[in-house]
């Protein structure tokens, strides 16, 4: 048989990473309600795919306040940005699993 169309080709395999290979990192600042929403979410999610995770103060790094500060929470997934404002819990889990 030819060559399938791409609608029915299967997806090429990922080469996928073990849950402690990955990394989150939240990025906040103090006193920051979205921050602690975002936290929340993290936590959860990570526990449950025992995904390690970090968050860092943008008030302490002068890279990370030039960088982020207007888009505050931001959650990085492996050192690349994922999100920011809200965590959207199925969505960061997709992230992590695929």
């Amino acid at each position: 048989m030819a060559d399938m169309t791409p609608l029915f080709r299967r997806r090429e395999a990922k080469n996928p990473r073990a849950p402690q290979d990955r990394l989150v990192t939240l990025i906040r600042k103090p006193g920051c309600h979205l921050c602690d929403d975002a936290q929340i979410v993290i936590e959860m999610v990570c526990a449950d795919l025992g995904v390690p995770w970090e968050q860092k103060d943008i008030t302490e790094d002068p890279q990370l306040h030039d960088q982020y500060w207007e888009q505050i929470p931001v959650v990085l997934v492996d050192g690349e940005q994922h999100t920011f404002w809200r965590v959207d819990e199925n969505r960061l889990r997709k992230a992590l699993t695929d």
